[in-house]
């Protein structure tokens, strides 16, 4: 679980827990994203109404406030003082990073040759290599802006779409996400119900400001 208590959250700052969808297009996510709130709401887990209140989703300022059947989204929700804050909906194509302070893949897995770039060296090192970094970064910030990039693999050579390499779990690239702030930890079930509603694959991951 990413916190235990509600003490947790009031005194160490907002948490999030982030499903996004790593295969839909950017021209596909708006849509997709209205009929997955359709069917949040539908199901009772959020309701129409928006607020601010705990949303911190860059560039989303807002999000879908709980419904009344939101504790079947989670694995416990016995405390009764545990209110969810809002579900803050992400449309356009972005990289997501769930560390504190960091801002990359700490290793990238080849989908052609399954060998692994390492970003990162934990526990050695706690800081992205830029070296190795700066052609992935290059490769997303041209995926963002115009829905194609692609980084070259340093053991077999090829040039793999950013949307196919198999980062870490902290790390995504996608065209929409899901930020459920402040919810107790989202259930197993809960996230694969939530994957075949997209009818895509999906990376979870979590974090806190």
């Amino acid at each position: 679980m990413l916190i235990t208590e509600r003490e947790a959250v009031e005194t160490m700052g907002d948490y999030f827990e982030r499903i996004v969808d790593v295969e839909v297009t950017g021209e596909d996510a708006g849509r997709l994203a209205e009929r997955m709130v359709d069917w949040m709401v539908s199901e009772g887990l959020i309701t129409r109404e928006m607020s601010s209140d705990r949303v911190f989703s860059h560039p989303v300022d807002k999000g879908y406030v709980r419904g009344p059947n939101w504790a079947r989204a989670v694995d416990d929700s016995s405390n009764p003082d545990w209110l969810p804050g809002p579900v803050a909906v992400i449309v356009g194509r972005a990289h997501y990073a769930g560390g504190e302070g960091i801002d990359s893949a700490s290793s990238a897995f080849c989908p052609r040759c399954q060998s692994e770039t390492v970003v990162i060296n934990y526990p050695t090192e706690y800081e992205t290599n830029s070296e190795v970094w700066q052609p992935f970064e290059d490769a997303i910030a041209a995926w963002k802006e115009t829905g194609e990039g692609a980084a070259p693999c340093s053991a077999c050579g090829a040039s793999v779409p950013v949307t196919e390499w198999q980062w870490n779990p902290a790390f995504a690239v996608g065209a929409l996400a899901f930020d459920f702030w402040d919810w107790p930890s989202l259930s197993e079930s809960f996230c694969a119900e939530f994957s075949r509603q997209l009818g895509h694959r999906t990376v979870e991951h979590g974090g806190k400001i």
